[in-house]
C-alpha cells in the first residue's frame, strides 16, 4: 500500500485535489476552477498533482526508488468510461465526452490512475469509513441538480458490464400516480425517470412554478403554513419513497447512503423510512436511509480510495 493517497474530484465548475494518508487523515487539499477547455484541464490536473506530490515529498508508487514516499492517484468524474473504446460518455459537462480521459491524464503524468464514476466515488467513501462503514451492501444516492448513484458491495464498487451501475436517475419512477403525469421527458431521450421527479430543481419547481431551480428554506415554508411548499414535500417523499422501495426490492442494500443539496433536508429520514412499507415487497422494511458523513468531500475521498480497492477489495481506514 502507498505511504499516501491522491483523489481528484474532477466537477464541471472545479477542481479538487485531496491527499490522505495511511490512516485516511486528510494531510492536504487544493481545490481550483476548472478551465472548461479539455486540454487545459488536463494539464490542470498535471499541476495540481505534481504540486501535491511536492508539497507531501512523495513519487508515484511505480516509481518505487529506495526509502522515497510513494503516492497513488484516484480520479472522480462526471460520467463514466466506455468500457471498448475508453473514451467517456455521459458526462454533464459536454465537453469532456468522446475523449480519451484516463489516457490523456496518464500521458500528462507519466502514471497509472484509476478514474471511477463520481457518484461510485462518493459510495465508496462513505463505504470506507463513512455513513456506510460497517455494511455489506451500500447504495450511495447524490441529489443535487441532477440524481446519480453508486453501489459499493463488500468494499468493492460495482461497475456493471457497461460501467453504468447505479444510474439510479435514470431508472423510470416506479408505481406512477396520476399526480406524476404526463410523465417528464429526461435529457436522456427517456421519459420518466426518477431524476425528473426528484433532483432539487424539481422539487422547487413543485413549490414555486417552473423556472426555480432551489428547494431551500421549503420545509421552514411548510412549517410556517405554506400550503405550496406542504404538497411539493407530500409529493416528494410519496415518490422518493417508491424509488427507494424499488431499489430495496431489486438489490436490498444494507444501507441508503444521500449526498447532494437536498440531501439536507431532515424532513427525508424521519418519512421515508415510514412510506417504504407501502411499496417494498417484503415487511417489515428497516432498511436504513442515512445522510452521507463526509459531505462534499466525499467524491474526492472516495477517488482517493480507489487504489486500495482496487488492489485488496477493501479500503484501509483508520477509526483513530
Amino acid at each position: 500500500m502507498a505511504d499516501y493517497r491522491l483523489g481528484i474530484d474532477f466537477g464541471g465548475t472545479k477542481i479538487e485535489i485531496l491527499a490522505l494518508d495511511r490512516g485516511g487523515r486528510e494531510v492536504l487539499r487544493e481545490r481550483i476552477p476548472n478551465p472548461g477547455v479539455y486540454d487545459k484541464a488536463i494539464e490542470a490536473i498535471r499541476d495540481l498533482v505534481l504540486k501535491a506530490e511536492d508539497q507531501i515529498g512523495c513519487v508515484p508508487a511505480h516509481r518505487i526508488t529506495g526509502t522515497q514516499l510513494t503516492s497513488t492517484l484516484g480520479i472522480g468524474i462526471p460520467g463514466s468510461l466506455s468500457p471498448e473504446t475508453g473514451l467517456v460518455r455521459n458526462s454533464n459537462a459536454t465537453w469532456l465526452n468522446n475523449n480519451p480521459f484516463k489516457r490523456d491524464v496518464e500521458e500528462s503524468l507519466g502514471r497509472p490512475v484509476r478514474v471511477e464514476n463520481d457518484a461510485n466515488c462518493f459510495a465508496l467513501s462513505e463505504a470506507a469509513d463513512g455513513a456506510g462503514a460497517g455494511y455489506s451492501t451500500v447504495l450511495g444516492v447524490i441529489i443535487g441538480t441532477g440524481m446519480g448513484g453508486g453501489i459499493v458491495a463488500n468494499a468493492r464498487v460495482l461497475s456493471g458490464h457497461h460501467h453504468i451501475a447505479g444510474e439510479w436517475g435514470h431508472i423510470p419512477l416506479p408505481w406512477a400516480k396520476q399526480e406524476d403525469m404526463p410523465m417528464r421527458k429526461c435529457f436522456c431521450g427517456n421519459e420518466g425517470c426518477q431524476e425528473r421527479y426528484l433532483c432539487g430543481p424539481a422539487l422547487a419547481a413543485e413549490w414555486k412554478g417552473e423556472g426555480n431551480r432551489s428547494p431551500n428554506g421549503i420545509e421552514e415554508a411548510a412549517r410556517n403554513g405554506d400550503e405550496a411548499a406542504i404538497r411539493a414535500l407530500d409529493l416528494y417523499m410519496d415518490r422518493f419513497a417508491r424509488a427507494c422501495a424499488q431499489a430495496v426490492n431489486f438489490l436490498d442494500p444494507d444501507v441508503i447512503v444521500l449526498g447532494g443539496g437536498v440531501s439536507n433536508l431532515p424532513s427525508i429520514y424521519e418519512r421515508v423510512p415510514k412510506l417504504l412499507p407501502r411499496y417494498v415487497i417484503t415487511s417489515p422494511c428497516t432498511t436504513p436511509i442515512v445522510q452521507n458523513r463526509h459531505g462534499d468531500s466525499s467524491g474526492v475521498r472516495g477517488a482517493a480510495w480507489l487504489w486500495d480497492v482496487a488492489e485488496s477489495g477493501a479500503p484501509k481506514a483508520s477509526k483513530a
